[in-house]
């Protein structure tokens, strides 16, 4: 079993003592990533599309990395600043699968890095 871990410029790096992603046994395990822009180190957080579309853009860099995409996604994990935003978050997320859906969690919890509203982590096999 070799652990492998990866950095990706197109993501934003780490802010706290983590990977971006870890490869093993042929699984990509992201960590989870929130609405920083990686060109500034920004954060983008005006509207929870914005936010959430952001998030994905850097999971997608990630994948995108190690020739996977969010077809290869088996896993995800959504956290949310208030579940008053799982509708929006939903349908911009619903838009990166073609009706082929991850298993996944979503979970409203009191804080996240940085005061953002949601972060996704993802698990992708080859």
């Amino acid at each position: 079993m070799i652990k492998k871990i990866l950095e990706v410029s197109k993501a934003p790096k780490p802010i706290g003592p983590y990977s971006q992603a870890v490869e093993m046994n042929g699984m990509l395990f992201i960590s989870g990533q929130i609405a920083m822009d990686p060109q500034t180190n920004e954060l983008k957080i005006g509207s929870i599309e914005e936010e959430t579309t952001q998030v994905l853009k850097n999971l997608q860099a990630i994948l995108l990395k190690y020739d996977m995409s969010f077809a290869d996604v088996a896993k995800a994990s959504i956290f949310l600043s208030s579940m008053d935003l799982f509708d929006d978050v939903n349908k911009i997320y619903a838009t990166c699968f073609k009706d082929q859906y991850p298993a996944r969690e979503t979970v409203a919890v009191s804080t996240l890095p940085r005061n953002v509203n949601v972060e996704i982590s993802m698990i992708a096999v080859r």
